[in-house]
């Protein structure tokens, strides 16, 4: 087989591009798109904020190199992956206004723990769907690799067909992007982020290589984060789950929380 170069671009713009089997673009440069973060006030000024339409807003909105990524806008990319065992292009900035993303990077194809989350992922996107929400794989590997690990069944160590797309990040700039790259490795940790319809990271986990990450838990935060952007003037509580009495932000009303405790 010839070789072939698989290009990775991230971009700044939020242009929504279908799908389609073609040729990338060349790299460019990772553009940040940065939140508006109010300054500090004084104590008095603070405490009249207090307004329901202060609570309205209780998440944090971070600078564009603030580390961690939570609160900006995720890093866009247009890359090729495998999906349905074809090649197609995917573009994260498609999705805003549209879908939730579930983004989650792994090591390499063809190991150990990779496919017992990938798979797991996979089984459990009917409900993902349900949410509004697409699933993305991503690994420095290339499309070819990917391709070959899905034909590849899962009694023999392989993924067999996944309802979500594979993301090819030979170049690794998707991974650098993300915060998520060793760089002496040239492989990714097992970072997942969770973006909103509006593009901004809502959460992100990194686990070292050996720990494989939990669906259960990626769908208990997902189902918060959509729970307190319909319902604002809320927050959710360790362990919350769907249909459990969540919080006022405020020193008064969260003791109806807490003494139903």
């Amino acid at each position: 087989m010839a070789s072939v170069a698989s290009s990775t671009t991230l971009i700044s713009s939020s242009t929504r591009v279908s799908p389609a089997k073609s040729s990338l673009p060349s790299p460019s440069s990772v553009s940040f798109l940065p939140a508006i973060s109010s300054p500090l006030r004084s104590g008095s000024a603070l405490r009249s904020s207090l307004s329901s339409s202060s609570r309205r807003s209780f998440a944090v909105k971070a600078q564009a190199d603030d580390l961690p990524l939570v609160g900006n806008k995720a890093p866009d990319f247009e890359a090729e992956a495998v999906f349905d065992q074809e090649f197609i292009k995917v573009k994260l900035s498609e999705y805003i206004g549209k879908k939730y993303v579930i983004l989650f990077f792994y090591p390499l194809d063809f190991t150990f723990v990779c496919p017992t989350e990938i798979t797991a992922f996979s089984d459990r996107y009917a409900e993902f769907e349900k949410l509004n929400t697409e699933v993305l794989g991503v690994s420095v590997d290339s499309v070819f690799s990917h391709l070959a690990w899905v034909q590849t069944d899962r009694q023999s160590g392989g993924l067999g067909d996944l309802n979500y797309p594979l993301v090819s990040d030979v170049t690794k700039s998707i991974s650098k992007a993300f915060g998520v790259l060793i760089q002496d490795q040239g492989i990714a940790l097992r970072g997942l982020f969770i973006i909103d319809k509006e593009g901004v990271i809502q959460h992100s986990t990194i686990n070292n290589l050996g720990i494989g990450r939990s669906v259960d838990e990626t769908m208990r935060t997902l189902q918060a984060l959509q729970y307190i952007q319909e319902n604002p003037d809320e927050v959710c509580p360790a362990g919350w789950q769907p249909g459990e009495k969540s919080m006022k932000p405020d020193p008064k009303l969260s003791k109806e929380y807490f003494s139903a405790i």
